[in-house]
C-alpha cells in the first residue's frame, strides 16, 4: 500500500531531478535573456517544492494535525505557483511584464503569512497548536491562492490569444503544436489551484490522488518549458513577433494624415484602399501565387504587391487570418484539380492527397473553434 511518507519522498526525488534537467539545458540552445531568466524562475519553482517535501518529510507535520502542515503548504506552494506563472508568462509576453503581474503573487504570501502570524497573535496560542482562529486564517490564505492563481490564468490566456493570433498572421501552415504546451499548462495551473483544498487539508484516498495528479502537471509542465526552449519555437514565435511590430510602423506610415487624427487605435483601410488590395490580391490569385511553399506573410505581400500591413488589415476586415486563408486557397485548388482531373488521367499522388487532407481538416477545426 502506498504511504504519505512513500509518496513525500518521490515528490522530493521528482523536484530534485526537474530542478537538475532545468540548470542543466544546454545553454547554446537557450539563448535570448527572457527565456534564461524564466528558466531559474522554474528552478527556483522546483527546488521550493522539493524544500517543501523534505520539510513534510522530515517533520511528519502532515501526519500530526492539520495545522501546522497547512502553514507549511500555503508558506511554500504560494510562491512556487507564483514562480511557475510568472516563468511562462514571461515567455508569453517577451519579458515584459505589468507591475501587477510582478506584484500580485508576493502580495498574496505576505498577505497569507500577515493573518496567519496575526491569528497566531490573537488566539494567544503558540503557532504549533490548532485554533479555530488560525483555521480560518487557513481558509481565506487557500482561497486568496486560488484568486492568485486566476489572475495569473487569465493572463496567460489573454497572452496566448494574442500569440497564437501573431503566428496566424505570418505563417502559411498551422503553428498551433508549438503553444499546445502552454495551453494545457495553463488549464493545469488553474486546475492545480483549484485542488488546493483538497491537497493542503484531505486526507486519504482523495488526497493521495490529488498529489499523483500534481506531480504528474508539474512533470509536463517542466518537461514541455524544457523541450520548447530547446527547440526552434521560440525563435519561430520571435520572428512572428517582429513581423507583427514591423507591421504596426507600416500602419502608420501607410495611413493617410486624416486618418492619423482618427482616435480609434484600429483605423482600418477605406472603400478605395480594400478594393486596390482586392484587386492586387485577385490578380496575384490568378497566377497562382498561393502555391509556394513556406509562403511567410512578407513574402506573399511583396509578391502581392502591397505592404504587410494592408494584407493584414484587409485580412482582419473580412474576419480572416493568413494561415487559414492561405490554407482555404490550397485546399479549394486540390479540390479544383482533383474535380477536374479527366478520366483515366494520373491522379494526384498520395503525399499530395494526404498533405491536402491534413490542411482541410485543420482549417476545419480552426473554423469551427472560432
Amino acid at each position: 500500500m502506498i504511504t504519505l511518507g512513500m509518496m513525500q519522498f518521490t515528490a522530493v526525488v521528482l523536484m530534485l531531478l526537474l530542478t537538475a534537467k532545468l540548470l542543466l539545458l544546454r545553454r547554446r540552445r537557450v539563448q535570448s535573456e527572457t527565456a534564461k531568466q524564466a528558466r531559474r524562475l522554474m528552478a527556483t519553482s522546483t527546488a521550493l517544492l522539493a524544500l517543501h517535501f523534505a520539510i513534510q518529510l522530515k517533520t511528519g507535520l502532515r501526519l500530526q494535525s492539520i495545522t501546522q502542515s497547512v502553514m507549511v503548504n500555503l508558506a511554500m506552494l504560494i510562491p512556487a505557483s507564483y514562480l511557475f506563472a510568472r516563468a511562462v508568462l514571461l515567455l508569453q509576453r517577451r519579458g515584459q511584464l505589468t507591475l501587477a503581474d510582478r506584484w500580485v503573487g508576493p502580495l498574496t504570501w505576505i498577505m497569507v503569512m500577515a493573518m496567519m502570524g496575526v491569528a497566531t497573535a490573537v488566539d494567544g496560542q503558540p503557532i504549533i497548536c490548532d485554533s479555530p482562529e488560525l483555521r480560518k486564517a487557513e481558509l481565506v490564505g487557500a482561497v486568496l491562492y486560488m484568486l492568485m492563481q486566476g489572475y495569473y490564468t487569465w493572463r496567460h490566456t489573454v497572452s496566448l490569444v494574442a500569440m497564437r493570433h501573431t503566428l496566424n498572421d505570418y505563417y502559411d501552415r498551422d503553428t498551433d503544436g508549438m503553444l499546445r504546451w502552454m495551453q494545457y499548462s495553463i488549464v493545469g495551473l488553474m486546475l492545480l489551484a483549484l485542488m488546493v483544498p483538497v491537497a493542503i487539508f484531505g486526507t486519504g484516498v482523495w488526497m493521495l490522488a490529488v498529489a499523483f495528479a500534481i506531480y504528474f502537471f508539474i512533470f509536463y509542465l517542466v518537461d514541455s518549458f524544457c523541450f520548447y526552449l530547446t527547440s526552434p519555437a521560440p525563435e519561430r514565435v520571435q520572428a512572428a513577433e517582429k513581423n507583427a511590430d514591423e507591421v504596426e510602423e507600416e500602419k502608420w506610415k501607410d495611413l493617410k494624415i486624416e486618418e492619423l487624427k482618427d482616435s480609434r487605435a484600429d483605423v482600418g483601410l477605406n472603400d478605395e484602399a480594400m478594393q486596390v488590395v482586392t484587386e492586387s490580391v485577385e490578380a496575384w490569385k490568378a497566377r497562382g501565387g498561393y502555391r509556394q511553399t513556406g509562403l511567410l506573410q512578407p513574402l506573399a505581400a511583396a509578391d502581392i504587391g502591397v505592404t504587410r500591413y494592408r494584407l493584414t488589415c484587409w485580412l482582419h476586415q473580412q474576419g480572416l487570418k493568413y494561415t487559414g486563408w492561405i490554407a482555404a486557397l490550397r485546399i479549394e485548388e486540390a479540390k479544383r484539380a482533383i474535380t477536374e482531373t479527366p478520366t483515366g488521367a494520373t491522379m494526384p499522388s498520395p503525399n499530395t492527397v494526404v498533405s491536402l487532407t491534413a490542411l482541410y481538416f485543420s482549417a476545419s477545426s480552426r473554423n469551427s473553434l472560432a
